[in-house]
């Protein structure tokens, strides 16, 4: 019996297990979102159930830089609700409003620091290597880009 050498047994079992990866990468990409986009979210609900401590937090514990409190209060529960799921461009804005969430605050929480990071290198990801396959930009891009082929999914 001749059997083949243990290199390339090792590496047809590195190709099929790179290959198994591959195959999840659109699952992981909608898993990274739906997590992202359930804080941000449930975030922007918790401040519409209750506007007047939302303004009240707004205008005396976050120090948003650059706008009025109930601007910022008005922009960032918005920035949450409208963009949890969305692709590159809600990425990137989602990103504008974690920084400026860690931004904002005097002093954070060494736990609440690294809920922040966590949903940062989400989001990088993302914008950095877009929603995946399983994402309504991979349906909807090609159409309003006037594209016959949709991009490459990542």
């Amino acid at each position: 019996m001749n059997l083949p050498p243990p290199t390339s047994l090792a590496v047809r079992g590195a190709s099929r297990f790179a290959d198994l990866l591959d195959a999840l990468q659109p699952a992981a990409a909608l898993a990274a979102r739906g997590y992202v986009a359930y804080a941000f979210f449930a975030s922007g609900l918790t401040k519409l159930r209750d506007w007047e401590t939302t303004l009240a937090l707004f205008t005396d514990e976050y120090q948003v830089p650059l706008l009025p409190p109930a601007w910022a209060a008005v922009s960032g529960t918005a920035g949450e609700l409208v963009l949890g799921l969305g692709g590159r461009f809600a990425a990137l804005g989602l990103s504008v409003v974690n920084a400026v969430a860690v931004a904002s605050l005097p002093e954070i929480a060494p736990a609440a620091l690294q809920q922040h990071l966590l949903w940062g290198a989400l989001l990088a990801a993302v914008a950095v290597y877009g929603p995946g396959a399983w994402s309504l930009d991979r349906l909807l891009w090609p159409r309003l880009a006037g594209r016959s082929k949709p991009p490459a999914a990542t």
